[in-house]
């Protein structure tokens, strides 16, 4: 069986978004996935600014209608091939790999692959993290900044807002006892 690439809590607020469309823009999703194919931009980004301007359709719902729309930009479904496309750097990769190992350590944890990053969620989500340019790979954790001199406050990374903190990684070997420590804590939050 494949492991799923969403929460139960996500997977409830798809079927939330889902029910209420209509009943809150008086449109069935069908008929917003016809519009949504209308839609002279791209960019998924640009599609969704589209839809507030054009439409009054606002983020969540948009970002919805598009992955119903055009299944394969929003990558719940090509989690392997986003992740062969962000982590092509083996030393990147590396780290990558130490930290899934103890995230994967913990039970009830679901992997979700993102464009800009790999993160894991038990009910919601409590750790990523990102390559960087030129190498390393930057954690994300659920957890105060002050709960480790290691950590600074997250700021701008695209990631849940529930990753307050964040530390660079340059090698797997920093992928120790400490960020270990720091991934159980985000974990018992979560």
């Amino acid at each position: 069986m494949a492991e799923p690439n969403i929460s139960e809590r996500q997977q409830k607020w798809f079927a939330s978004v889902r029910s209420s469309l209509q009943s809150r823009t008086g449109k069935s999703l069908e008929e917003w996935v016809a519009i949504a194919r209308t839609c002279p931009e791209t960019n998924h980004r640009a599609r969704i600014k589209w839809f507030k301007a054009e439409h009054g359709l606002l983020q969540n719902s948009a970002a919805y209608v598009l992955g119903e729309a055009f299944p394969s930009n929003m990558g719940w479904d090509a989690a392997q091939d986003l992740r062969a496309l962000l982590w092509t750097d083996p030393a990147s990769t590396a780290i990558l790999e130490a930290v899934e190992r103890q995230v994967k350590a913990l039970p009830e944890v679901i992997t979700t692959q993102r464009k800009g990053y790999t993160a894991w969620t038990r009910k919601v989500q409590f750790v990523a993290v990102r390559p960087l340019k030129g190498g390393g790979a930057r954690l994300g954790v659920a957890v105060d900044p002050s709960a480790n001199p290691r950590l600074v406050p997250a700021r701008h990374e695209g990631w849940s807002e529930r990753l307050k903190a964040a530390t660079v990684l340059a090698s797997p070997a920093e992928v120790d006892a400490e960020i270990e420590a720091l991934i159980k804590q985000a974990w018992d939050g979560a």
